[in-house]
């Protein structure tokens, strides 16, 4: 059975793409076929830090939105009652019908609703999904969102159900923050791990997306990165929640630079190793409780 990890946080610009893409090279090192899954899709950049990478597959992934003949039409606005999104505008006096796109979830109600078959489904698209071959590993699955779109939750799904070909364990590299999107990609897995940093800021959106985790009853533990920044609230928060640390990484200038440049896997510390071993450690012992 595929296990299924989600690396989150809070706010954008912890580290948590640094963790995702180091925890899937250290499992890979520890021989787990391991697939990784860039659910950040209206900024995905995990494949940036594979130059030699080729890509096996790409495909467009369609939202079908419902379109209304005017002439068929009678304005009865039995499609607006079932509408639950408020996607239709149906003005009998102008005899104006209209669908917003940007609030359709292509439920099909509307279609059921009308009885005189004048409106119809037709396929736009939301944006694509690519596989990736990284040269370790089982690859990196990526979802892009087309420009404009607000479908981030659907083309999420649709990336989650893209199911690897191989692969014992999956690492969904989650968006930023707790809205919709990180509700889906976190909603079937079987462990979180939370990345923050010591910060005000970090222990701010930490508490929002600790909250959200509690309420969907997630296992998590948490990897504070930038370790050795800002103060001990980060600390003091965790031991008074009894939350676990799973390792904590050092703050380096050093190694900032080498992710700036996309060397995200060159040149890292030693003792960057030991906390990634830890954390794999850790994780692995959770998930095999399950």
């Amino acid at each position: 059975m595929v296990k299924k990890i989600v690396v989150a946080s809070g706010k954008g610009g912890t580290g948590k793409t640094t963790v995702s893409l180091n925890l899937y090279r250290r499992f890979s090192m520890d021989g787990e076929d391991v697939v990784l899954y860039d659910c950040d899709v209206e900024e995905p950049n995990d494949a940036l830090f594979f130059p030699e990478k080729i890509m096996i597959e790409n495909k467009p992934v369609n939202q079908l939105i419902p379109v209304i003949d005017s002439e068929k039409c009678q304005f009865c606005r039995k499609c607006v009652t079932y509408c639950e999104f408020n996607a239709i505008v149906i003005i009998p006096s102008v005899k104006l019908a209209q669908v917003n796109s940007d609030l359709c979830h292509s439920c099909g109600a509307c279609s059921v609703a009308c009885p005189f078959d004048a409106i119809i489904e037709k396929p736009e698209s939301i944006g694509q999904i690519a596989k990736y071959d990284i040269g370790f590993g089982q690859g990196l699955l990526e979802g892009r969102l087309q420009i404009g779109s607000s479908m981030q939750t659907m083309l999420i799904k649709e990336l989650k159900n893209e199911f690897p070909e191989q692969g014992s364990l999956v690492i969904y590299d989650a968006p930023p923050g707790t809205s919709c999107p990180v509700v889906e990609t976190v909603a079937d897995a079987d462990y979180v791990i939370l990345v923050t940093e010591p910060t005000p800021f970090g222990l701010h959106d930490l508490k929002l997306t600790v909250e959200l985790l509690d309420e969907l009853e997630k296992p998590y533990g948490v990897v504070i990165n930038k370790s050795g920044l800002g103060n001990h609230e980060t600390h003091e928060f965790l031991s008074r929640k009894g939350i676990e640390i799973l390792g904590e990484i050092p703050f380096s200038r050093e190694y900032a630079a080498e992710y700036a440049a996309g060397n995200l896997f060159e040149n890292v510390p030693e003792e960057f190793e030991t906390v990634y071993q830890q954390i794999t450690g850790k994780v692995g012992h959770h998930l095999a409780e399950l």
